[in-house]
């Protein structure tokens, strides 16, 4: 039988004309020899492989590895072999070396030019990385290095798998001039080009200065450890020249910085170990591109828990303040959830926690702070991470008890209005389930950025507590009855009655619902199972995105 698999036999003829036509290939075979001058043979050329990966692999000395962890911080194979399942890396162009001449260039050509570039799998799941190599070049970028990284990108990219950088590395190799700046633009417009596509996670391990830093800021995660990793544009030194302000590199890029003042970062460790740790809790909470869904995980929390204590949690009095934490954590699968941007803008929550199992993204004003108003980091916080929810096919769950945005000359002179418009761009951009619950306060145009009925929520429940109306009845009798309040023989008598018919009147549990602006008043303890059974019916929603080339959010 003749195919693909059993070709035909040959007569003897063309046996005979097989014979002759290999014997030039014979000869060529030989011809290759080993360093002796002798015919090499596998075996010799095996052994020489190894020991060529065993230099590239160990890195340039001992003492270079000795004064790594002397400054706290792990190898970058340390770090890999931390992030990835053991066993599963698998490295590529290993033996890459640059081929720059100058300033002694030529005498010092390791391999991996500095950066370890590959994939591997987190719990079983493909994930692509690159890691600088601080030993080499004190990690920064060359020409050789950026094309290793450039690779890698686009192969995550190809393969629709998340990148995580773990990034220890001195800026530009400035002995090789500008082909080290083209290097960071290539990998810019690789951030940008995968920005929404897979999930990109940056991992500060060390210095990032200049105009290394913007890739981190293009991806969609910053993780850093305090007091080896800092980033910033210029540094200290620069800072002091031009200003002459003297700061530390901790003081003006650390983490606890970027944490807390700048949400440049989004988490922020005590060590290596914790912060690479946690990376892998994230990426089990990320699809592997916008394509797929998050990976649905077993589920031993009942889907009808009842929770009594969500009765007692939110205080009646709209003036007491209450922490929505522990709303959040009865509510979800086990309590359990990762928190983002927890230190910066903390009068809104966001994170991603499992309902019956299925990723979920949570915003949550938080009346602990500022009393849970919006302002215009909140505004931007919430923002970034609705859109991070919409491309990555994460349902967004919204608690509300929002009283307004925080007023002041201030946030009106920063642009309140521009960056509140964040906020509203994207959740009515967002396509993914949207679900809304108004816990007790929902006012003015607060209650409607906070993804309200009217721009596009597909649920909105509320308890019997919430109170939502234009704005609260102190200032809304104030501003109504302000003449009647004026003339009246007893104004503060007076004011009180008012206040109070405003309430009944405008401000009572039934009055949305009755509207049509809510869906359905629910008992606090049913929260759970509502919100499961809402998620499990919109699993399938669709929605035809507009024709455009892009829109033009609010920046």
């Amino acid at each position: 039988m003749t195919g693909v698999n059993n070709p035909p036999r040959a007569s003897a003829e063309t046996a005979g004309a097989h014979v002759r036509t290999a014997e030039p290939h014979t000869a060529r075979a030989q011809t290759t020899c080993g360093p002796g001058g002798e015919p090499a043979n596998a075996h010799a050329r095996t052994g020489e492989l190894h020991a060529v990966r065993a230099q590239a692999i160990g890195g340039p000395s001992e003492k270079a590895t000795e004064a790594q962890h002397a400054r706290g911080k792990l190898t970058a194979r340390e770090r890999i072999g931390l992030l990835l399942d053991e066993g599963s890396f698998r490295e590529v162009e290993q033996l890459r070396r640059h081929r720059a001449t100058g300033f002694g260039l030529e005498d010092k050509r390791p391999y991996t030019d500095g950066v370890i570039t590959g994939w591997g799998t987190v719990e079983g799941r493909t994930v692509f990385v690159y890691a600088h190599d601080f030993r080499i070049f004190g990690g920064a970028l060359g020409e050789a290095h950026a094309t290793k990284i450039h690779k890698i990108m686009d192969m995550a990219l190809s393969a629709g798998a998340p990148l995580v950088s773990l990034n220890d590395g001195a800026g530009a190799r400035i002995q090789e001039g500008v082909s080290a700046l083209a290097g960071y633009g290539g990998i810019f417009r690789r951030n940008t080009r995968a920005s929404g596509v897979i999930p990109q996670i940056s991992v500060m391990l060390g210095p990032c200065a200049g105009g290394a830093a913007y890739s981190p800021a293009l991806t969609d995660f910053v993780f850093m450890v305090r007091e080896t990793s800092q980033m910033f544009i210029t540094g200290p030194d620069v800072v002091k020249a031009v200003t002459g302000e003297e700061i530390t590199q901790n003081g003006l890029g650390g983490a606890d910085v970027h944490a807390e003042t700048s949400g440049v970062a989004h988490f922020a460790y005590d060590d290596e170990e914790t912060c690479i740790a946690e990376v892998r809790y994230l990426l089990s909470m990320l699809p592997q591109n916008n394509r797929e869904y998050p990976p649905r995980l077993p589920c031993a929390d009942p889907r009808t828990r009842r929770s009594q204590a969500l009765l007692d949690l939110v205080p009646a009095d709209g003036n007491r303040p209450y922490d929505m934490h522990q709303v959040i954590e009865e509510i979800l699968d086990d309590g359990d959830y990762l928190e983002i941007h927890e230190r910066w803008a903390r009068n809104i929550i966001c994170a991603l926690g499992r309902l019956d199992g299925q990723v979920a993204g949570i915003v949550a004003n938080q009346p602990q702070a500022l009393a849970g108003v919006l302002d215009i980091e909140a505004s931007e916080k919430a923002a970034r991470f609705v859109q991070m929810c919409d491309a990555f096919n994460i349902p967004v769950i919204t608690l509300l008890d929002v009283p307004g945005f925080l007023p002041g000359i201030d946030q009106e002179h920063r642009g309140i209005i521009r960056h509140g418009a964040k906020l509203l761009y994207a959740y009515c951009n967002a396509t993914v389930p949207r679900i809304s619950l108004i816990l007790r306060k929902a006012y003015g145009g607060a209650y409607i950025v906070m993804d309200s009925q009217s721009i596009g929520a597909d649920l909105t429940y509320a308890w019997p507590t919430n109170e939502i109306a234009v704005m609260g009845a102190e200032g809304a009798a104030n501003i109504i009855f302000r003449r009647q309040i004026a003339h009246s023989n007893d104004p503060e008598a007076t004011r009180a009655h008012l206040i109070k018919q405003y309430k009944t009147e405008l401000m009572h549990p039934y009055h949305a619902a009755e509207h049509g602006l809510i869906d359905d008043i629910i008992d606090p303890t049913h929260t759970r199972e509502t919100l499961i059974a809402a998620l499990t019916m919109l699993h399938t929603k669709h929605t035809d995105p507009t024709h455009r080339k892009h829109g033009n959010p609010p920046q």
